[in-house]
């Protein structure tokens, strides 16, 4: 499909993390963008790229507002929906082993799709064109995204309770192999929850399919003591001495590091995510942004899922992130605003290895969103950027697009479902938990 988006605000990107608002006109052939720029002489632009005409399906006036890309939610557990608001209150240990695994266990690979789309749901009104996805079953959820038309990357979450090495290499293949929208890295849930043996056979994994290797790392101060007790090392250090790393990764929340730490995400070129209102919520802590942004670590953010969240909204995260990071070093210029943004976009497509996803650009993937700049939360213009992590909030979406596609616009879907029978299919299936 051919699409023109002219009178457009446009977010690029002009050096490493620093972005540029030009305006002007975006165009996307099939799922790639063909053409952003001023769109004069649009005669000449086409003949730049070889093209006589276009047939343009639709010509969208953006009346000013804004398109910039898609937000890359670089932790989640989109199937997570289900326990939202179920499990509060309660510290990370305890919420997880026994509220949350014995409420997964009853999870099949029937009552988890509509728990999956309506994660999608979600994240499409807030912008969100890419999750990464520790996941149940990552066949399903790789089939469910491709069906609605999400781009989804899913890292392995097998642990010492649930999964072998067999099942991780045979996802390895199956999501790989499920879409262009869909792709699998090597993985598992956490230090604390996986014994040596299977520790070193992930690692085996990552080196045999030359594969970047995410884990969750570093989340609380107990899990980084009793890692030491048991090891001698914190658990970057020891993935690392497994030779986790060879081909890149990285840890999700990155919370309590020492100096040999940040000297590991350096020197593997890892990417540290950081899910600040879980953390926040599960009194986790606050990851030191500062110090990785200094040591020149890549950053992400995620949402983490909507049980510890409790809502998959990059814009609060951003602003959280912000603000978490300003109050921990005392210092209100220690992270900009410009470097918060690049952490939701262009660092969570660096995190998930989409590097087509990165930026609004000629020959990239038209995974971009619209934004109302027409609302009191975004006025006045004195800085667009800073209004979208200081002020903007999902109801400034009004479309988001992934892979040329548009899934949703003025609060409307286009994933081939009903919201009205995905909300009806999932209270049944709370109901009928144990």
């Amino acid at each position: 499909m051919n699409i023109r988006f002219f009178n457009a605000k446009i977010l690029t990107l002009k050096e490493d993390d620093e972005f540029e608002i030009i305006e002007g006109e975006l165009w996307v052939s099939g799922n790639r963008i063909l053409y952003v720029g001023d769109g004069r002489q649009p005669d000449q632009i086409l003949a730049s790229l070889n093209r006589p005409v276009i047939i343009w399906e639709r010509e969208m006036d953006c009346g000013g507002n804004l398109l910039m890309p898609g937000f890359k939610n670089a932790h989640a557990h989109t199937y997570m929906t289900f326990l939202r608001s179920y499990a509060d209150d309660l510290p990370l240990q305890e919420w997880l082993y026994e509220m949350c695994f014995p409420k997964e266990d009853q999870l099949t690979t029937e009552n988890i799709r509509p728990l999956e789309i309506l994660g999608i749901m979600e994240y499409l009104t807030g912008g969100i064109t890419t999750s990464f996805d520790m996941c149940y079953f990552p066949p399903v959820y790789a089939q469910v995204a491709a069906d609605c038309g999400f781009r989804a990357v899913q890292v392995s979450g097998v642990n010492s309770f649930g999964g072998r090495l067999e099942v991780v290499e045979e996802n390895y293949h199956k999501v790989n192999e499920t879409s262009e929208l869909t792709s699998f890295l090597i993985g598992f849930h956490a230090e604390y929850t996986t014994n040596p043996e299977l520790m070193e056979g992930i690692a085996g994994l990552a080196r045999k399919y030359r594969s970047p290797l995410y884990m969750h790392n570093s989340e609380t101060a107990k899990e980084v003591k009793e890692c030491i007790e048991r090891y001698g090392k914190t658990p970057t250090q020891l993935t690392d001495a497994y030779g986790m790393y060879e081909y890149g990764g990285g840890g999700f929340h990155c919370i309590y590091f020492d100096d040999q730490d940040f000297e590991i995400f350096k020197k593997r070129g890892l990417t540290a995510v950081t899910c600040p209102a879980s953390n926040l919520k599960l009194a986790s802590g606050i990851a030191p942004l500062k110090h990785f942004y200094d040591a020149g670590i890549n950053l992400a953010i995620g949402t983490d899922g909507a049980a510890s969240n409790n809502s998959l909204d990059m814009f609060k995260e951003m602003f959280l992130a912000s603000a978490l990071a300003k109050v921990s070093e005392m210092d209100a210029a220690c992270i900009s605003a410009d470097r918060i943004l690049y952490m939701a976009t262009t660092g969570g497509a660096k995190a998930m290895h989409l590097p087509d996803c990165d930026r609004l650009a000629a020959g990239k993937l038209a995974d971009l969103i619209l934004i109302d700049l027409k609302q009191p939360n975004m006025q006045p213009e004195n800085n667009i950027v800073k209004n979208l992590v200081y002020s903007g909030s999902r109801q400034n979406v009004l479309l988001t697009m992934v892979d040329g596609r548009i899934l949703y616009e003025n609060q409307r879907f286009s994933i081939g479902v009903e919201p009205e029978d995905i909300y009806r299919e999932v209270n049944e299936i709370i109901r009928g938990m144990k």
